[in-house]
Parts: C-alpha cells; sequence; structure tokens
C-alpha cells in the first residue's frame, strides 16, 4: 500500500474537486474498497479475501445483512442527487449503494446484488428487494433461490455474476445505462476498485474515441491499478477520507444513514 502525505493528499483533493466542478457528465465506478469501512473485506487488498486464501488463511463469516453504507456511499448519493454525478457502475453485490438511496436507474450493478432476486418470466424482469440474502441455495450455474414470484408463480433467480460467467439480466446489471453514459463522460471517478476486470470493457473507457477526447479519469486506491498511467489523477488514501473532505470543499452535507427508510426501486 501506498499512502500519500497529507500535504500532497489535500492538493490532490483540491484537484479533484475542481474536476467535479467541471464536469459536465461525471461517472463514477466503484469497487470492494468502497464498502472495507462498512466491515466488508475487500478481494485483492493485504488483508482481501483472496489474498488470505492464497496464504491458507481460514476466514470467517461476514453477515452482510447489517452492513450500513459508508461515508462514501452517502457522498455519492449526495453528488447524485446535487446534479453532480450522472451515473455510478458497481462491482460491488453488497447492495449498499441501493441502500443509501441512490436510485437504482443511476447505478448499474454489474456483478448483481445479492439482496434481489428477479422473475425473468414478467415483463420487465420483476424485482424484489429484500432485506435477507437471496443467495444461500444459490451457486455458479444454479441461480433459482427457492422462492417464488407472487404475480406469475414463476421461480425466481437471483442475480450474481460469477466467475466464469456471462452476465445477461437487464437489471440490476444495467450495463446499458453503464455503457451509455460512459459514450458522453467527460470526467470517471474510480473509488476503490483493483480495476482488474473493469479494464476489460474498453467502452467503459470511451478507447473509442480520438485520444484529446477521451474522459479524464481519477482513481482513489491504495494500490496499483492497470489504468493508473492513463489516469489524470492517482490519489493514494481510503475512500472514506477523500470523500469526506471533497465533500467539506463542495460545501455539501454527507446525509446520514436511516435504516428504517424502505428501500425502492426507484
Amino acid at each position: 500500500k501506498v499512502r500519500d502525505p497529507e500535504e500532497i493528499l489535500e492538493d490532490k483533493v483540491c484537484q479533484l474537486v475542481g474536476a467535479i466542478r467541471e464536469a459536465k457528465t461525471l461517472a463514477i465506478y466503484t469497487g470492494a474498497g468502497i464498502s472495507t469501512a462498512a466491515r466488508i473485506p475487500d478481494y485483492r487488498g493485504p488483508n482481501g479475501i483472496w489474498t488470505r486464501l492464497a496464504k491458507g488463511e481460514r476466514l470467517g463469516s461476514y453477515n452482510l445483512c447489517d452492513a450500513e453504507p459508508t461515508l462514501s456511499h452517502m457522498s455519492i448519493t449526495k453528488l447524485y442527487q446535487e446534479g453532480l454525478v450522472r451515473h455510478v457502475v458497481s462491482q460491488n453485490c453488497d447492495g449498499l449503494h441501493i441502500r443509501s438511496g441512490l436510485p437504482s436507474q443511476a447505478l448499474s450493478e454489474v456483478h448483481g446484488n445479492m439482496f434481489t432476486e428477479v422473475c425473468t418470466e414478467c415483463e420487465d424482469d420483476r424485482i424484489y428487494y429484500r432485506l435477507f440474502d437471496v443467495t444461500e441455495r444459490t451457486a455458479v450455474r444454479r441461480h433459482q433461490t427457492g422462492r417464488f414470484c407472487t404475480d406469475c408463480g414463476s421461480p425466481l433467480r437471483d442475480t450474481i455474476v460469477h466467475f466464469g460467467e456471462k452476465g445477461c439480466l437487464e437489471q440490476p446489471l444495467n450495463w446499458q445505462a453503464a455503457f451509455d453514459v460512459a459514450k458522453i463522460a467527460d470526467c470517471i471517478l474510480c473509488l476503490g476498485s483493483s480495476l482488474k476486470v473493469l479494464k476489460r470493457y474498453h467502452a467503459l473507457w470511451g478507447m473509442n474515441r480520438v485520444k484529446h477526447r477521451r474522459p479524464k479519469l481519477f482513481i482513489v486506491n491504495l494500490q496499483w491499478t492497470p489504468k493508473d498511467e492513463s489516469a489524470s489523477l492517482k490519489i493514494h488514501a481510503r475512500c472514506d477520507n477523500v470523500m469526506k473532505r471533497v465533500m467539506e470543499k463542495l460545501g455539501l452535507e454527507i446525509p446520514e444513514y436511516k435504516r428504517h427508510v424502505k428501500v425502492t426501486a426507484d
């Protein structure tokens, strides 16, 4: 891990804030690092799931049902409400963006959401948001949850995209919206993602545009990413630390998460 010294971090945050203010279309891409403050482990960090498995360590169980959106999640939702963010693309399955109040039409959960199950027989894929993990009985290429649609009676399936699978659901993956915003984005902010998976989707990075028309790229991560050399700015700091400073400089109050608020699709 690399951490920027305080004076360098402050300067970089000022540059990021300037870019957010100037951006006409800002897209945010999030990874596991945005949720570590919610005590959800990441994958490739020093204490990440894959790192610990490679060392032969045993992993404890993590109850994501009680996890709450982090300062970064709530900040992103506020930025969206203020019209400063157009769309969020997330690799996380923890459902915390939805819990933070970010509307589903502004979100592409490209690896699914462990708290949603869908009926693919109903028109437009009827989505059920749950307070419990719907994946307890599911696995790779076995996605039926054991519950049934209250409208048509068809079996419900989870929305998780496992390694080696290709996501086929329109929602909550919402790939079309992700690609649509990537076509016009002039600024992309990556928070807590190793980008080792997202880098493969060239359409997300404006690579089909001439070089001087490609979006500015800002990356917040403590570790190296394969997009670092393409970035306008790399910030080596924790996501919450950066987003707290960003919101202060923008003069925006970070909303408090209210657990009792009902989660809806929009």
